[in-house]
């Protein structure tokens, strides 16, 4: 077994499932769980042979997948992508948005070649991806799109480039689930907060630093997973969500909601993760015993 979801075996059969980034982190686990619930899933992405990994983890599971090398920044890409999947599925009727990124800056010292491209990975790579999928097949057909975006709520300081690019992906879809209601497509979002992923360890040490501490700063008090995000997403895509739309669920530990004039959180240790995906491992960064040094 490689994922013990908590929603019923068959849920997706006979569906297609497209996750861009589905090569790391949540991608990777979003894709194990809908292909664990039936579903034919495509993963997209930049490199290969992540996507190759993960084929052969879910193929090795019993599920269906298909690779897809795609940079969503990329309009003619996009389109090969979706032209691909319906050659090869024969339909989308899930569409999970979740391929992006960003890095640590201060906005003053944001290149606007920098804040351009952290805003196309993020806004219009989601943007287009959206676009085609529901314009080569949901427009006639139906179907349900989840964007993965971020905790932006308050502003994002040292990440005001992704913010942006996030909010503008929030909004988006706020529209879009407005227009597109009449084809039968819902349209939500997902935000984490502090969630364990690879990424950790892609940080220099001044941000390593505030990773760190980030449990200290909210109310409940530890990182989520990404098995907690995936069941977000599976959510929903499902049936159980056919009322949902133009909506964001929260997956945070409930961090914009900490009040430090009024109520700061208190240290303890009663919030319980749900551990559904076997393979996730933790950032190295949380493995070890000691900090790295600030410089």
């Amino acid at each position: 077994m490689t994922y013990d979801s908590i929603f019923r075996q068959g849920l997706f059969d006979g569906k297609v499932a497209i996750v861009t980034g589905g090569g790391s982190g949540l991608g990777r686990c979003t894709a194990h769980e809908l292909a664990e619930l039936g579903a034919t899933v495509a993963i997209a992405g930049r490199d290969v042979d992540k996507l190759a990994t993960v084929q052969k983890e879910i193929e090795d599971a019993g599920g269906t997948v298909s690779v897809h090398r795609c940079d969503i920044r990329v309009e003619d890409e996009v389109t090969a992508l979706i032209d691909g999947v319906l050659d090869r599925h024969g339909r989308i009727d899930a569409l999970v948005n979740n391929a992006g990124g960003q890095y640590p800056k201060p906005l003053a010292d944001i290149s606007s070649n920098g804040f351009e491209a952290v805003v196309r990975l993020n806004l219009f790579g989601g943007f287009m991806t959206m676009r085609e999928v529901y314009n080569r097949w949901m427009a006639e057909h139906g179907g349900a799109i989840v964007n993965v975006i971020a905790d932006i709520w308050h502003g994002w300081p040292n990440f005001s480039h992704s913010g942006a690019a996030r909010g503008g992906m929030l909004t988006l879809s706020e529209s879009a689930a407005s227009e597109w209601a009449p084809a039968g497509v819902r349209v939500n979002c997902v935000a984490p907060g502090g969630i364990e992923s690879s990424g950790f360890d892609t940080y220099p040490p001044e941000a390593q630093h505030v990773v760190l501490d980030f449990p200290k700063t909210i109310p409940l008090q530890r990182y989520g997973n990404v098995a907690e995000v995936s069941a977000a997403i599976v959510y929903l895509l499902s049936p159980a969500a056919a009322y949902v739309t133009g909506s964001c669920l929260r997956v945070d530990g409930g961090a914009p909601n900490a009040r430090y004039c009024w109520n700061p959180p208190r240290p303890h240790d009663n919030s319980q993760p749900f551990e559904a995906f076997p393979l996730q491992e933790r950032p190295r960064l949380l493995q070890e015993s000691t900090p790295p040094e600030s410089p």
